[in-house]
């Protein structure tokens, strides 16, 4: 079993990489920005989907703000990346926003920020993934009825290419992700040089009526239009998701790591304001008409569409009108477009994982997460975060509509915490520096961090108040959870750290009175010979062998092939009138141990070794279960005596020597005796006595 899943495993994730070759495994710029940038940058896939459709609730009037609401996420993205870049300078171990958080605030602050991030990354695979399951599902009709099942396929390879190490995973995406760039920056060239050449034509959508929501026929008025306007900003906000990536993945750079992490942040926020304000405002001279339920809402010449018709999203509406006498770019639009809402998991799977390592080296998770695997990635924090998309991914039937209004919460909770806690470090910083240049600089960052302070905060309050009945809730909720869980585990490894302290050395070293060794039989074998040889070996102060007599015989043939082996160790037989063999000898294994409370009770299980993993089913089930229930009984040992199946020839390990006979055949009964005989001899040493051997009688109870 073990031999095929480690053959499995080598296939799936590769062979095992040297701790010395952790430095190779770091990231170049190049690699770095597509590793850590798909997320914000995918999010242009559907950020103006989500302005547009929102504001299109008041009618077509209203999606003429959808420039100036782009312009505000551009300038909340600006000052987030400010703000990132000090972090990255000042906190550049990889702990991003909960270390900030942590560091200035308190541990309970960075919990909180913790569990937002945990949830956030959550969401990003989930809802990247279902968005790109549902272009592949636009694109190939077929597809649609199993569009869950693809999108569990595709965070599954996604962690699988993950788990082979985050240059290889940063290496197969580059690519694409490069190619997206490149995609959207030649539509927004030819878009514009079309518009300024008076050639720019209308998008296929703009010859619709959009009927205004019921309650919104006098458009964006008043406190309704105002809340309006402010949902529709909170939803282009989304394009702001996966800016702390890089913060967190700090470790992941190669030297200097701060500064190439501030500069990717710098190109990142660069290129994902110009894609944002290039779409929004074709969408806009094109004429693109995106709503929430375009059946109804959309009308041709006063009727409406209907069911039939396919609402396009709005990169595709776009590059269907620039591109409209070349085919070849409208489909690698479109196509690169679904490729990289897939590959802004990727994202998630970078940063997930080193912020869950952090948290296990805290105590605040458990401590497996903070290992590195044989590909020096953080494999259990990939596991875990595979489950957990897996799981929002089937729980809501990878809809993004459904999935996207659970996103941004946690995000922009981090995101406030962080620089409340960054403009307590430049104050504290500030009270003990003396140069001139260095305060100078300490006081830009606290000015650059307290207007991110106050952007953010004002983002998550609109945020909270648009989104909380849509879906927020369930956001809240999880982090709630989540932050019960952290400290429960932090609880847990603080009252184990307390009950194994070492309190007395002395008294933590007392040997046990004496040691009675049992040995549990149910058939004279190899198997049974080798574990009264180990057990003998061991030099135990008493030894017995035990058995349980089920009423089938098998008692019975056993005592009569030890009387005649004439084995020098007693048997014991336990009667078990319901046929139940575990019970009988944990019970009599708990009575030897409360009988001489100071003795030590080792338990000798012979258990067997199949050469196929299929074969541990017909095998050692009896023996997992004694283990299992012995294992929580205080005052006792139990060791396991393999005996390999498949090999040529009977063997039997004494005293660490395989030995045989030259016939090939033992002499069981010999190898007893001499161990018999090397046990009272130390004993006699260790008291000096001298005296004959007394041979141990059977007995029955």
């Amino acid at each position: 079993m073990r031999d095929f899943a480690d053959r499995l495993k080598r296939v799936l994730v590769g062979r095992p990489v040297p701790s010395k070759a952790l430095g190779g495994t770091l990231l170049p710029k190049r690699i770095a920005l597509p590793v850590f940038a798909s997320d914000a940058l995918s999010s242009v896939g559907y950020a103006p989907d989500e302005v547009l459709v929102t504001l299109a609730v008041a009618g077509v009037a209203a999606t003429a703000l959808s420039p100036w609401i782009a312009l505000a996420v551009v300038a909340v993205l600006v000052v987030v990346v400010a703000s990132y870049r000090q972090t990255v300078y000042a906190y550049p171990s990889g702990g991003g926003d909960y270390e900030v958080v942590t560091t200035n605030l308190g541990p309970r602050a960075g919990l909180l920020v913790a569990s937002s991030l945990f949830v956030d990354y959550i969401l990003t695979v989930a809802v990247s993934v279902s968005s790109g399951a549902g272009y592949l599902a636009t694109a190939v009709p077929a597809v649609a009825p199993y569009k869950v099942e693809v999108a569990v396929g595709i965070v599954t390879v996604l962690a699988l290419l993950n788990l082979r190490g985050s240059r290889q995973s940063g290496s197969a995406f580059a690519i694409p992700t490069y190619l997206y760039m490149a995609a959207i920056g030649a539509m927004a060239v030819a878009g514009l040089v079309q518009e300024v050449t008076g050639t720019l034509g209308q998008a296929p959508s703009a010859a619709y009526e959009v009927v205004a929501q019921g309650g919104w026929e006098q458009g964006l008025t008043g406190l309704a239009g105002a809340f309006l306007v402010l949902r529709a900003f909170s939803s282009g906000c989304a394009a702001l998701t996966g800016v702390e990536a890089i913060s967190n993945g700090v470790p992941s750079f190669r030297r200097p790591k701060s500064k190439n992490a501030a500069t990717t942040l710098l190109l990142l926020g660069a290129i994902a304001a110009a894609m944002l304000m290039s779409i929004i405002h074709l969408a806009g001279a094109t004429g693109v008409r995106m709503v929430e339920d375009p059946a109804t809402q959309l009308l041709d010449h006063g009727a409406p569409l209907g069911e039939s018709y396919h609402q396009d999203p709005v990169i595709g509406q776009i590059a269907a009108t620039v591109f409209t006498g070349f085919a070849p770019m409208f489909y690698l639009v479109t196509a690169v477009t679904g490729l990289i809402l897939v590959l802004a998991a990727n994202t998630a799977f970078n940063g997930f994982p080193v912020l869950a390592s952090v948290l296990a080296r805290d105590e605040f998770l458990p401590r497996q997460l903070s290992q590195r695997g044989d590909r020096l990635a953080y494999s259990n924090g990939i596991l875990v975060l595979w489950l957990g998309a897996t799981a929002f991914i089937i729980g809501f039937g990878a809809s993004t509509n459904r999935l996207i209004q659970l996103y941004i919460v946690g995000v922009f909770i981090s995101f406030t915490l962080s620089q409340v806690g960054m403009v307590r470090h430049w104050t504290r910083a500030l009270a003990t520096a003396t140069d001139a240049r260095e305060r100078s600089r300490m006081q830009r960052s606290r000015a650059v961090n307290l207007v991110g302070m106050v952007g953010t905060g004002l983002v998550l309050l609109i945020v909270l108040a648009t989104k909380l009945t849509r879906g927020a809730w369930i956001t809240l909720t999880i982090m709630a959870l989540i932050y019960l869980v952290m400290t429960a585990v932090r609880r847990h490894y603080r009252r184990v750290s307390q009950e194994i302290a070492i309190k007395d050395l002395h008294d933590a070293r007392v040997l046990p009175a004496h040691v009675h060794a049992i040995v549990l039989a149910s058939r004279l074998h190899q198997a049974t010979l080798r574990a009264l040889t180990y057990a003998q070996s061991t030099h135990p102060t008493s030894i017995e062998a035990v058995t349980v007599d089920t009423g089938d015989g098998g008692a019975e043939a056993l005592l009569e092939a030890w009387d005649d082996a004439e084995l020098p160790v007693a048997l014991t037989v336990l009667d078990s009138p319901f046929r139940d063999i575990t019970r009988p000898i944990i019970s009599y294994v708990r009575s030897v141990r409360r009988e001489s409370p100071r003795d030590l009770v080792v338990v000798f299980l012979p258990e067997y070794l199949v050469r196929h993993w299929w074969q541990q089913a017909l095998h050692n089930q009896t023996a997992l279960r004694l283990k299992t229930a012995l294992l929580f009984t205080p005052g006792v040992v139990v060791a396991s005596v393999p005996w390999q199946l498949g090999l040529p020839g009977d063997r039997l390990i004494h005293h660490g020597v395989r030995q045989t006979s030259p016939t090939g055949i033992i002499d069981a009964d010999q190898a007893m005796r001499d161990a018999a005989a090397d046990r009272q001899h130390n004993l006699h040493g260790q008291h000096g006595q001298h005296g004959e051997h007394s041979q141990h009688s059977q007995e029955t109870r």
